[in-house]
């Protein structure tokens, strides 16, 4: 049977460990030692189980075996380099003196837990195309990973930090590509959020204890009570009994998932250091037959050592020993989820390989595959393991981030326990990702309230916020809403200012509107005491008495401007003026119209008249009005007007104002009546000089000419007043064109129906130019 050598690479701590299937070889004959990881030694396991697995396996690549080589980088990052390199080009050498299997076109490497060496594996046989099994495509083009990214769970962390509302915190990273990228990616998150870092320090097991002592005071000295680890366990290891030699306890801990879930870590903490501690964890998993694959390993039949001189003391293997009678960190299960990654990644690799080799009852073709080949189409599969998980790979080359929430809690036993409080997926909407059951949680110190991480508390009522100087946003002090008095010998409330009904000038104000709207109520009733007369008939009384209707509405909207602006009156007011003034305008325009058609229709077989009768004039007022109420809804409902403290404008005193919300609905609502008062004023001053002895169209034009100078003049004005006086422009100007149309239409009218009753006649009002 052919063997194809995918070769697969676990950068762990295993030591002078061999196979059948397998070697561990040295670099150019030079063999090198680290101390034994159990943890390292089970993940190598993970891989050979997955491996057999799939060797016994009659329907997963049928008729090929896959070999294996696995090496130990001792967590050196140049190690980890030479021999993925080494891999490539085939320079091994056996360190038992045996010879290596026959060199084999690499497939794909799977690198160890902690980035950094991986990275740096990545980017060294990037241009290789060799899949190796970090998200930036462009760095890392050949890199796809069954953990999810530490991207994700960097922002995840940011939002677990916002969820239980502490906005000023600290944070240790371990000095490498892991910790720094890391923690750039959370502090990115961190900003949007609204969250500031007090500190971020690096940390590495081989600082000098000078630099250690430096981050320790600087720790100490902060305000923060919630410190980020973006650690792994080894460097926790090395912090926790220094914190707890200088005391340094009492924070609550957030973690990633490198130290969160780690019994060991958990074991030594026995000072409580961490206590509390809340982070991500790799959703619980099982790989079935993995464990008892594990602890039916015999030493001495998976394991080659290397004489050592003094054995004396040491006892002697029988090879009859059975791991499942021993307690110990490599019997320990705990670690599942990453045993269940490793596992993956080797399936990944040989769906790969089945695909490309067209494998059905036995595989098509023995050829082992281009690198570039393999890379793409392991970057497409999709696969099922035993126990129905689905693996795939994103655009990224990265499984879906899901995560179980970990809280660290003492039993009664005072033995730590990982409890899972909630779940994070980051495939779910932005506030669905995030579940945490905060009943359940024990915090920092044993307590049961949410520890109190901010730089500054809220500001309470009747203060407002100012940034220090030279700090984050989220330390500020509350200014209380006080002012000096004029002798500077006592603090005053700040004046509120707004245009209001007590005042002088929101009295003369409200007294012109209602003057407006009773002087508009007497006319109406004095045309309608006249409705009969030639005048008021020749006038169109039907559009006359709207006209008065929208007029008098016009007088009062403008109450709605005074008084203590409130989410009501804010909206009321700019739609209210709106919809009165087009409703206003559309009449006159409507009256224009019905003038110019009037003079057309006494020409000689002219019967334009039919075409502009009363129910046209009724009709063009409401699509015009239709059109304006249609703005109004939009601005309304995109963005309305709402009340506001400006505090900006001045020192001494609160303007309390309406705000706009959407500028362009506020311009859009008055452009759209000057539009309308632009066409009726051009109408009105081409029909001013028509035949007849009461030229209404002359009247029109006077009053569209002061309505336009008013909201013309009105405009700068409105920009330039400062606080309650911006109010009373908007006002005055509403008063002063309302006022320039009952006067200029509707005063010589009356004062010929009362003061020159003998000329209400119908052939004084016709003279030259009869009207319909």
């Amino acid at each position: 049977m052919e063997s194809i050598f995918a070769l697969l690479h676990v950068v762990m701590a295993i030591i002078n460990f061999s196979s059948t299937n397998g070697t561990l070889c040295s670099l150019r004959g030079e063999p090198y030692f680290c101390s034994l990881d159990f943890r390292a030694f089970q993940f190598s396991q993970s891989l050979i189980y997955a491996i057999e697995e799939i060797n016994n396996s009659s329907s997963l690549l049928p008729g090929v075996s896959l070999g294996y080589k696995i090496y130990d980088t001792c967590s050196s990052t140049a190690m980890g380099v030479r021999m993925a390199m080494a891999l490539i080009n085939g320079n091994e050498d056996s360190i038992l003196n045996e010879p290596c299997t026959k060199p084999a076109q690499v497939q794909g490497i799977i690198g160890e837990t902690y980035s950094s060496v991986s990275m740096a594996i990545a980017m060294s046989i990037g241009p290789f195309s060799i899949p190796v099994c970090l998200s930036d495509k462009r760095k890392y083009p050949s890199f796809l990973r069954t953990v999810p990214s530490d991207y994700y769970q960097s922002r995840a962390l940011a939002e677990i930090v916002k969820h239980f509302g502490w906005t000023w915190v600290g944070a240790i990273r371990r000095d490498d590509d892991y910790g720094n990228s890391g923690m750039a990616a959370f502090t990115e998150a961190a900003e949007q959020l609204g969250i500031c870092l007090e500190y971020s320090l690096p940390f590495f097991r081989t600082y000098s204890q000078e630099k250690v002592l430096r981050m320790i005071q600087q720790i100490k000295s902060s305000t923060s009570r919630v410190i980020v680890g973006f650690l792994d366990t080894w460097d926790l290891e090395i912090l926790v009994h220094v914190f707890f030699e200088h005391n340094v306890t009492g924070y609550q801990w957030v973690g990633t998932e490198a130290w969160i879930f780690d019994p060991e870590l958990a074991a030594l903490d026995k000072y409580n250091v961490l206590q509390g501690a809340i982070g991500l964890a790799i959703p619980k998993t099982t790989v079935t037959g993995l464990k008892d694959f594990i602890l039916n390993i015999h030493p001495l039949k998976s394991c080659k050592y290397a004489l050592q001189n003094d054995t004396e003391n040491l006892p002697v293997c029988t090879g009859k020993e059975k791991l499942s009678d021993v307690e110990n960190t490599f019997t320990d299960m705990s670690l599942m989820p990453i045993f269940s990654n490793v596992y993956k990644a080797v399936y990944a690799v040989a769906h790969t390989l089945h695909n490309l080799l067209d494998c059905t009852q036995t595989c098509a073709t023995k050829k082992q595959p281009d690198p570039p080949t393999f890379l793409e189409h392991m970057k497409m599969v999709r696969f099922k393991i035993k126990d129905g998980e689905e693996v795939y790979f994103d655009k990224n080359g990265d499984p879906a981030a899901k995560y179980e929430i970990i809280n660290w809690q003492t039993s009664k036993e005072h033995q730590h326990e990982f409890v899972t409080v909630g779940l994070y997926d980051s495939s779910f909407s932005a506030h669905n990702r995030l579940a945490v059951n905060m009943v359940s949680i024990v915090w920092a110190q044993n307590s049961n309230q949410v520890p109190v991480s901010v730089c500054s508390e809220s500001c309470p009522p009747g203060t407002r916020k100012a940034v220090q100087k030279g700090k984050p946003i989220c330390c500020f002090d509350c200014i209380p809403y006080f002012w000096s008095n004029p002798h500077r010998d006592e603090c005053i409330k700040k004046e509120i200012e707004f245009l209001s009904y007590e005042e002088t000038m929101g009295i003369l104000l409200t007294a012109v509107s209602i003057t407006g709207a009773f002087m508009t109520i007497i006319i109406g009733i004095i045309f309608f005491r006249y409705k009969n007369t030639p005048i008021v008939r020749a006038n169109n009384s039907e559009l006359s008495f709207l006209l008065l209707f929208s007029l008098a509405l016009c007088f009062l909207c403008s109450l709605t401007f005074i008084g203590r602006p409130s989410e009501w009156s804010c909206v009321l007011r700019h739609t209210v003026f709106g919809i009165t003034f087009v409703l206003c305008i559309s009449c006159v325009l409507g009256k224009t119209i019905v003038v110019l058609m009037a003079f057309r229709a006494t020409l000689p077989g002219s019967n334009v008249m039919k075409w502009f009768g009363p129910p046209q004039q009724r009709l063009s007022v409401l699509a015009f009005t239709l059109i304006q109420v249609l703005i109004c809804a939009l601005w309304l409902t995109t963005s309305p007007p709402f009340p506001f403290k400006n505090l900006k404008r001045y020192k001494e005193k609160i303007i309390l104002e309406c705000q706009l919300g959407s500028a362009v609905g506020f311009w859009a609502v008055l452009g759209y009546i000057g539009l309308l008062a632009l066409l009726c004023f051009v109408l009105a001053f081409l029909a001013r000089k028509l035949p007849d002895n009461f030229n209404e169209a002359k009247f029109i034009t006077f009053s569209m000419l002061i309505f336009c100078a008013v909201w013309i003049t009105f405009i700068p004005a409105y920009v330039s007043s400062p606080g309650k006086f911006t109010v009373a422009v908007e006002i005055f100007a509403i008063l002063a064109s309302s006022f320039g149309l009952l006067f200029c239409i509707f005063l010589p009218k009356c004062y010929i129906i009362i003061m020159k009753p003998e000329k209400n006649t119908k052939k004084q009002i016709m003279g030259k130019l009869p009207v319909n």
